[in-house]
């Protein structure tokens, strides 16, 4: 039919992980070794914004794009409101993809120490801090997240993601 995109089933196994937290909470650790292991491509979406001075539509149109590569996909950023996370899974599931929500939670103490290293600074840490917590809306019911705990090492991680996706 014409004016119609074919797209393949969510049945074909393409799985898109979609992993957010507080910043420093362990999200981009966790993402990059977990694309690593499975041979995924990893994308952080606000560096790409950043980056590039790029639009959230534009951002949108990105994430179409790479989601007809058909490749195993990872990302971070860009997903901090439930919003901005049910327009991504909504391409996702409209290019054949199975989308899987990660959250990383990590205590606030761990999470302001992690800043403070990176930034040297207590003061910026804690306006950082303060600044993305704000932005940050908790996962529905309806999103049914996969919780990690940022303190844990990888491997319990991936252990605790994998017995769930068998169990979904």
């Amino acid at each position: 039919m014409e004016g119609k995109k074919s797209h393949p089933s969510p049945s074909n196994g393409q799985r898109a992980i979609l992993v957010f937290g507080a910043p420093c909470s362990g999200k981009t650790t966790f993402g990059k070794q977990f694309a690593a292991q499975f041979n995924a491509t990893f994308y952080d979406l606000d560096a790409l914004k950043q980056e590039h001075n790029l639009s959230r539509q534009f951002i949108l149109l990105l994430v179409e794009q790479i989601a007809r590569t058909g490749s195993t996909l990872v990302f971070e950023g860009g997903i901090s409101t439930e919003k901005e996370r049910r327009e991504i899974a909504e391409i996702l599931r409209s290019t054949g993809y199975t989308p899987t929500l990660i959250w990383i939670q990590t205590d606030v103490n761990t999470v302001r120490a992690r800043l403070k290293n990176k930034l040297k600074s207590i003061d910026k840490a804690k306006t950082v801090y303060d600044t993305r917590v704000k932005e940050l809306e908790a996962p529905s019911d309806a999103e049914a997240p996969i919780v990690l705990s940022g303190k844990h090492t990888y491997h319990t991680q991936l252990k605790q993601v994998l017995t769930q996706l068998q169990e979904r």
